[in-house]
């Protein structure tokens, strides 16, 4: 299963539900660690390393300049971005505010962490600009004395094509590009809810890990017809997931990465039902089952 397989600890999982049980876990620290710091920021990231995550999931768009950002939306987001000045970004013109159009120096400028989430209360705001992934990255590897692994997501959608994003082999390049100036590609699964983004990956190369994200309630062999080929991940809403989805994810040989799991009861009835990892907001949550 590549890196996936390769990076997740044992755990031993005493009294869950009333067993004993040994599963595969891999912790992600969904953006970082968004619930206690804010999201896809560095010092978000290096908090989920702390905390004892296995994988760093984050989001990547690109700017006009061409350079990977990371960020969960192509714009600012009005929930918790503020103008250079310290204005906050308004509901009416955050998707004006279209980070496609604009160099990577003027994204910077913006402030998306010192207002806090009003969706995560135990948040701790502080003042964090959207990062290059190459900074995020080099940031993250020097901070941890472990080896970590990274959970990308390409945000692409049909719909963004040439006004978010550019095409799909074009951003699949661009990130490509910067994994292997990193020299981390062994160390990172690209993930997607756009298919056509994997199909780019994986005609420049076959042997990256991939992961394929799903929200929706068409069901695995309906999303599966989606791609040409079988991903090293499936990665459902943790809402869509049960024992007959996980047995047939596994059935296709690929791992279940559910998501995003906040709550330490649910995290601990996915583990029991056997899904390999789980994605969360709160990682010190997630630590907490691996003790």
């Amino acid at each position: 299963m590549n890196n996936l397989s390769e990076i997740i600890p044992l755990l031993v999982l005493t009294g869950l539900l009333g067993c004993t049980q040994v599963v595969d876990y891999d912790l992600q620290g969904h953006r970082g660690a968004r619930g206690l710091l804010p999201e896809n920021s560095i010092p978000g990231f290096l908090l989920a390393a702390d905390l004892g995550v296995d994988t760093i999931e984050m989001d990547v768009v690109v700017a006009a300049d061409s350079q990977i950002v990371v960020s969960h939306e192509p714009w600012m987001s009005s929930e918790i971005c503020s103008h250079p000045d310290g204005t906050p970004v308004t509901e009416e013109e955050a998707r004006s505010l279209n980070l496609y159009t604009m160099s990577y120096e003027e994204i910077a400028a913006f402030d998306c962490g010192s207002r806090g989430n009003p969706r995560f209360p135990d948040q701790e705001p502080r003042a964090v600009q959207k990062p290059l992934l190459s900074e995020a990255l080099r940031a993250i590897e020097n901070h941890s004395e472990r080896t970590l692994q990274y959970n990308i997501e390409i945000k692409s959608k049909e719909d963004g094509d040439g006004v978010f994003h550019p095409d799909v082999d074009t951003f699949a390049e661009l990130l490509y590009e910067v994994l292997a100036e990193q020299d981390l590609l062994n160390q990172v699964t690209i993930q997607s809810f756009d298919p056509r983004s994997l199909e780019a990956v994986r005609r420049i190369d076959s042997q990256v890990t991939l992961a394929f994200l799903v929200s929706n309630e068409l069901g695995l062999e309906a999303n599966m017809d989606r791609l040409s080929f079988i991903p090293q991940a499936y990665s459902p809403n943790h809402n869509l997931v049960d024992r007959s989805l996980i047995d047939s994810v596994h059935g296709l040989g690929m791992a279940i990465v559910p998501w995003t799991v906040n709550d330490s009861d649910r995290m601990k009835e996915l583990l029991y039902l056997g899904v390999d990892a789980l994605i969360t907001d709160y990682p010190d949550r997630g630590a907490v089952l691996k003790r």
